[in-house]
């Protein structure tokens, strides 16, 4: 479908890339990944069309349409959400029209009989066809549908898109593009500003789309859910690798180890070779053998290995001082802006150790409630902490208020106290930053690096109580695999606001979750947490009741029921027990089982297709019995409630 023919970029410091030759079909589902500065937007604007290459071609057939969600769209409109939406298909758009022009013309004339007045009929049919067609009747819903997935209430519909945030615009852009169904779909970090159900949604709406599919994220669950294939830009090269990201790492880390041993044996022949030359070069008789070798170094193609010095950082949150058994305790605790109600008479305590991820859609007030219990900001009831507590407090927007003026030693040396000052540099050496680094001014940093600085800053404050809202925002994957692995060795309490699935799977030994204006609590894991948050919004879609809590229903009267009727109620109670019972142990071993073959997977040989293809097929069996399961458990639940 689009092909690169020896693509290249040169920029005043030499070439971002060069000699790019590759080719994506339609239906490919690409992750483009590589580290921060490689050119993966550079190269997702050229295939757009938004910048031209030094060099090269892309070649794209002439009907090719092309939807790209960018990491600074700028959105200027009164118009509102659903209008934004409803208007950007030309096509459509200009057909509708017509046809509202055809009926006021059929509805005010009278000469029903006449040549022109005929011709507006078979018009109107013709129009009508072509748009029924390109399915613009079922255009509107298509909008709503998919607004709804991406997380805007119905009530939302018809606000100005000017009064949304960035993010907001952001994902009404990304509706945009999506309702429109273009060829290629290009995606820069699509799930910055997505909650976790988005998330989910986006997902399963690129698994079924038919065009192709190019994708930068720092989400590896998504790279590994969405793409099959990983175009990795490395040292001026796009390497290309037939699987999803994890297969991808385990792969090319492989190749690269292979590549260090060639490379240390290049440099060894390379010494060799020089030590010959500056032997032979001096000497008459040898001097003809000192220009061959010299011309043989300069003709050797050097082999360059891109280190990952992430691997290297090694991150730990030490322990302050041992609180009491319980460090936070929330009494009728509220917050409300004007006549909305965020939350409302929540009263929970907090246990030492415990290792808690705060989660909801936006805009529920996650961030608000970090800031009600850190006493930030004012509202109904009150908080209190437990004895010896000390809370450091990471905000979403904790990169962004460092101060830009100063330099990257002055900005932890200004919070360090006692002996750990003496390992400052050794500390930011842990966060990568080494050598002049250090003596950088804040407001040149990236934003991965200003994050890796602001975490480095959490390290350096003593506490027992970690409270980190959107801590990944802007780390690359790698990064975000160091400070989970320092989070789940961290001996403290934590709280975590993140909408990055992988790295709070195995995180967290409980789940904070805002909903109907109070805060619920669920001590399953993530993966069973979305799962059952998909499964209700499917119910309410579909027009079902969602599943109630057992303490959410309220005990009608009850009819006094005579001895026959009571053994009836009891044995049909204990059917459908058992049918709970049941499907919870039939839940647990195919959840081990999808957790074996998900290993398997990520090293499936692909070119044993007959293997291949029954290993994908045992896995979809393995997910449809799991969901039927989950349908049994919810069914029986909701019917034993009930009664």
């Amino acid at each position: 479908m689009i092909n690169f023919e020896n693509l290249g970029l040169h920029l005043p410091q030499g070439f971002l890339f060069q000699n790019i030759s590759l080719q994506i079909n339609k239906g490919d589902k690409v992750g483009l990944v590589g580290k921060n500065g490689a050119g993966k937007s550079t190269m997702l604007r050229i295939l757009s069309g938004m910048i031209q290459p030094s060099e090269g071609k892309v070649h794209k057939p002439k009907d090719c349409t092309i939807g790209f969600l960018t990491q600074d769209i700028v959105i200027d409109t009164n118009q509102s959400v659903f209008e934004y939406l409803n208007h950007s298909n030309e096509k459509l758009t200009k057909l509708r029209n017509e046809i509202d022009d055809i009926n006021l013309q059929l509805t005010t004339r009278t000469d029903y009989e006449s040549e022109s007045y005929l011709g507006l009929l078979d018009r109107l049919n013709d129009v009508n066809h072509e748009f029924n067609i390109i399915d613009g009747y079922a255009w509107e819903e298509k909008i709503a549908s998919t607004l709804k997935g991406l997380g805007f209430e119905e009530e939302e519909f018809s606000r100005s898109l000017n009064t949304f945030s960035g993010g907001w615009k952001m994902r009404a852009e990304l509706a945009k593009i999506l309702v429109n169904n273009p060829d290629v779909i290009l995606l820069d970090e699509p799930t910055n500003h997505l909650d976790i159900i988005s998330i989910a949604w986006l997902e399963n709406y690129l698994k079924t789309f038919d065009g192709a599919v190019i994708v930068i994220s720092h989400d590896r669950l998504f790279l590994d859910n969405v793409t099959k294939r990983t175009l990795e830009i490395s040292n001026g090269k796009v390497l290309d690798f037939p699987f999803p990201y994890t297969k991808y790492k385990q792969v090319r880390a492989e190749e690269i180890e292979r590549m260090h041993a060639a490379k240390k044996q290049q440099d060894k022949d390379i010494k060799q070779t020089q030590e010959l030359i500056d032997k032979y070069r001096a000497k008459a008789n040898k001097a003809a053998f000192a220009q061959s070798l010299i011309k043989k170094l300069e003709k050797t193609e050097r082999i360059e290995v891109d280190n990952d010095n992430v691997a290297k950082m090694h991150v730990t949150f030490p322990l302050s001082v041992q609180p009491g058994k319980w460090v936070l305790e929330m009494i009728d605790m509220g917050k409300t802006f004007g006549e909305k109600i965020l939350f409302k008479n929540i009263n929970l305590t907090v246990g030492r150790g415990e290792k808690i991820a705060l989660l909801g859609p936006n805009g529920v007030g996650k961030s608000t409630l970090l800031k009600r219990i850190m006493n930030e900001l004012e509202g109904d009831g009150s908080v209190k902490y437990g004895h010896n507590v000390q809370i450091t407090y990471f905000a979403q927007n904790q990169a962004e208020m460092l101060d830009k003026t100063k330099a990257v030693f002055e900005t932890v040396d200004d919070i360090a106290e006692g002996e750990i000052r003496k390992n400052l540099r050794q500390i930011l050496g842990t966060f990568l930053f080494s050598g002049e680094d250090v003596e950088k001014q804040v407001g040149v940093l990236s934003g991965g690096e200003r994050t890796r600085l602001a975490l480095c800053q959490l390290l350096l404050s003593p506490s027992n109580f970690l409270i980190l809202d959107e801590p990944t925002n802007h780390l690359d994957i790698q990064s975000k695999e160091v400070l989970k692995q320092a989070l789940k060795n961290y001996e403290g309490t934590f709280i975590v606001v993140s909408h990055d699935r992988e790295f709070l799977d195995n995180l967290t030994n409980r789940i904070w979750d805002i909903e109907e204006k109070t805060l619920k609590i669920h001590h399953f894991g993530v993966k069973e947490f979305l799962a059952r948050k998909m499964s209700l919004a499917s119910a309410k879609d579909l027009g079902k009741k969602p599943e109630k809590k057992v303490e959410e229903v309220k005990k009608a009267e009850e009819p006094e029921l005579d001895r026959e009727q009571q053994k009836e109620l009891k044995r049909v109670k204990n059917v459908l027990t058992n049918k709970i019972n049941f499907a919870e142990k039939e839940i647990e071993k195919l959840e081990e089982k999808i957790a074996e073959l998900d290993q398997i997977i990520v090293v499936l040989d692909y070119s044993n297709e007959a293997k291949a293809q029954k290993t994908l097929a045992d896995y979809d069996q393995l997910k449809k019995q799991l969901e039927e399961q989950m349908q049994i458990w919810e069914q029986a639940s909701e019917e034993l409630m009930r009664l």
